[in-house]
């Protein structure tokens, strides 16, 4: 089996390199919010109690976020492995995460964090533009529209998202670390730890990516 955990800061790419993965190794990509979400429209039993708490504002507890997971890693299309991202974000959940795949006879083969400097980032999603009209998506330095302003695809009034400005990008990384740095830790000391290089052009960072891979999985 492939089992991979992927950590990486908003804007570092992560999802980029989860779907390469998915593709080398024919194992699914499995987020917390696709599990809420598809048990949410499925009416589960857990999907109906997470809904409860996502309704009223509040975190979903760690123990029903483990069950969810636990419930998702035994489809079948995880028989030869997985890519848990966005979980786990505690220590605690870690923990479970690890009694769970014992009991299964398997266990995490490694854990994959993507580096991209601070500036970067906030380059990256504070420069970010979309669209009020059709969703069509911008950069101010990579991919702005022709007029300042106004969509090349519909001429509606692109705009900064209020999750993209500095400051909140900023507070996101600051949430961000505080959550996987014990994490990154625990996971360094168990020896499952690779850091992987989010280079400017997409291609070298999977080269890496993949390079780093083989080695834990050898091919």
């Amino acid at each position: 089996m492939k089992n991979l955990i992927m950590l990486g800061a908003p804007g570092s790419g992560k999802g980029t390199q989860a779907e390469n993965i998915t593709k080398w190794y024919g194992i699914p990509q499995i987020s917390t919010g696709d599990i809420f979400r598809s048990n949410i429209k499925a009416g589960t039993e857990l999907g109906r109690t997470a809904k409860a708490y996502i309704d009223s504002g509040g975190l979903v507890p760690d123990e029903l976020t483990i069950n969810l997971v636990k419930d998702r890693l035994r489809k079948p299309d995880c028989a030869n492995g997985f890519i848990l991202d966005g979980f786990p974000r505690t220590v605690a959940q870690a923990e479970a995460l690890d009694q769970f795949l014992t009991g299964a006879g398997t266990a995490i083969d490694a854990v994959a964090s993507i580096y991209v400097p601070d500036e970067t980032i906030v380059a990256r999603l504070s420069g970010r533009r979309v669209c009020r009209g059709c969703g069509k998506t911008y950069h101010t330095l990579y991919s702005p529209p022709a007029l300042e302003g106004a969509c090349d695809k519909c001429g509606g009034e692109v705009v900064q998202r209020a999750d993209d400005t500095e400051e909140t990008v900023r507070g996101r990384l600051s949430v961000y670390y505080a959550q996987t740095s014990p994490l990154i830790e625990r996971y360094s000391s168990l020896g499952l730890f690779i850091e992987i290089t989010g280079h400017e052009l997409v291609a070298d960072t999977t080269r890496e990516m993949r390079d780093a891979l083989a080695r834990v999985f050898g091919a």
